[in-house]
């Protein structure tokens, strides 16, 4: 054996001594079972809440079939910070939680946000809103029922730019349509079913001057009034008695005309300005219906004490119009506004939007409760949001008309004074010159007249930009989904009734 030999044979045996003598790996240890943790989930309220939510959800079916009648509120103003303060404070008015209550309309299964700008700025008036709503066109702010070519307040831009209502499109095809409306019925929501007008203001003939007058423009109410039979609306319900009537009637016309007289040329017209009068009417017995229950608005709920005598609530008004629109076969198209929920934003008085809030759902629960939702399509939404806002870390039940708080105790600023729960982003309420912020520990923040504060002064609050909520129900209301362009609404109510598309 060589001497390379014997080296390779002794480290052979070497290696083979070292694997034998080497310990075996030891086996890998078996997990530690954990110790079983407790769920309290299941036995949270919340939790609960959760579960029959879902359940309640997965029943829900679109219904797919057309629909024979189409109801579109509108809560104008009635952005999403005022539906959140409005359910709050619904909910403490009953006496229960305000913070997990529920307005009517929100319980509708289907909803949407909608985008709200108009042609030309970023937040729209209230006439290019309903504009884009009924029309499915987004114009200037100031115009109603025309498309963006139209320029305010030119007589001249109207020629050529007119574009179709959804209340026009189903008279055409032999339905009924109606407005009702807490303000007058020329404003421009209610007007946004019927008239077409380079300027909202034109309600009556002497909002208008002499060249508009001249070129052969026709004022709002004259445009109801005077509407060919085929596209007249069946019911218009509201104020503005004083654009309808001559002076000597104490009216504001100043063509010396009484256009509620022209009304009732039509055969079985009816015309009326009470409440008695409206509950009196029978659906079977009357044609068209005008209803004028005030000279100018109709008041403000927390007024109805001292103002509302013979004036009928918004739910009234929407109930009597579909007993009175629902004698048609073929079926209706009715707009139902809250047209005062703005207003109350407009002076920075949350009390009165948020009351006017709460009576838009009443009329909403109403309505709902009378249709039948196989066959009727019910949409609820805003044209526009306002600058409400609410702030602060108030207590869970604390009045959502009081003060801003954190554990209890009022937040102070850096004036050294506490602030509302409800603010407002500019109007009335804002400082003014050297006049510093008021204090609220100092007045008291749930008076019919109370002002929240605001950021900058205005003689008026502006409207906001932000989205607004779309709810729905019935047949077509599946469309209403993810976040849309507030002109899509009315591709919605179109294609629910089946019209072909033009």
């Amino acid at each position: 054996m060589t001497r390379a030999s014997l080296f390779l044979a002794a480290a052979l045996i070497a290696f083979s001594a070292q694997a034998q003598a080497a310990p075996k790996a030891a086996k890998p240890a078996k997990p530690a079972v954990a110790a079983p943790v407790t769920n309290a989930a299941p036995g949270d309220a919340y939790y609960q809440a959760g579960q029959a939510a879902l359940a309640k959800a997965l029943t829900v079916n679109p219904r797919t079939g057309k629909a024979k009648n189409i109801i579109l509120f509108l809560g104008d103003g009635m952005g999403i910070s005022t539906v959140t303060a409005g359910r709050i404070y619904e909910g403490q008015q009953r006496g229960v939680d305000g913070e997990s209550n529920s307005l009517s309309f929100e319980k509708l299964p289907w909803t949407a946000l909608s985008k709200t700008y108009s042609h030309d700025t970023q937040v729209t008036d209230s006439a290019a809103g309903i504009t884009a709503i009924t029309t499915g066109v987004k114009t200037r702010n100031k115009i109603i029922g025309l498309t963006g070519a139209a320029k305010p307040e030119s007589c001249a831009s109207e020629a050529g730019t007119r574009v179709e209502t959804i209340a026009e499109l189903a008279k055409a095809h032999g339905l009924s349509a109606g407005a009702v409306t807490t303000t007058r019925i020329t404003h421009a929501t209610p007007a946004g079913t019927y008239a077409h007008t380079a300027y909202r203001d034109w309600e009556g003939d002497s909002d208008m001057p002499a060249e508009a007058l001249s070129g052969g423009c026709v004022d709002i109410a004259r445009q109801l009034v005077e509407a060919p039979a085929g596209v007249r609306l069946d019911v218009a319900f509201g104020g503005g008695r004083s654009r309808f009537l001559p002076e000597a009637k104490d009216g504001k016309r100043a063509d010396g005309r009484d256009l509620t007289a022209e009304w009732l040329k039509t055969p079985g017209a009816a015309y009326v300005t009470t409440d008695a009068q409206l509950a009196a009417l029978d659906p079977a017995k009357t044609g068209p219906v005008l209803g004028l229950f005030a000279n100018e608005h109709l008041p403000y709920e927390v007024e109805r004490p001292i103002l509302g005598e013979g004036v009928p609530t918004l739910a009234a008004m929407a109930t009597k119009a579909v007993d009175l629109l629902s004698k048609n076969p073929k079926g209706y198209f009715l707009l139902v506004e809250g047209g005062k929920i703005d207003m109350g934003s407009h002076l920075n008085n949350a009390k009165r939007t948020l009351t006017e809030t709460v009576e838009f759902s009443k009329a909403v629960q109403a309505v709902l409760e009378k249709v039948n939702l196989d066959e009727t399509l019910v949409i609820v939404t805003a044209d526009h949001s306002h600058g409400l806002v609410i702030s602060g870390y108030a207590n869970r039940n604390a009045p959502i008309l009081g003060l801003a708080g954190n554990e209890g105790e009022p937040i102070l600023a850096g004036d050294g004074k506490p602030y509302t729960v409800l603010s407002f982003a500019t109007g009335p309420g804002g400082p003014e010159g050297s006049n510093l912020r008021g204090d609220p520990t100092k007045e008291d923040t749930d008076d019919v007249d109370y002002h929240q504060n605001a950021t900058a002064n205005l003689p008026s609050s502006a409207h906001s930009g932000e989205d607004v909520g779309v709810f729905a129900d019935g047949p077509g209301a599946y469309l209403v989904h993810g976040v849309v362009e507030e002109s899509f609404i009315y591709q919605v109510m179109r294609h629910a009734y089946g019209f072909d598309a033009q």
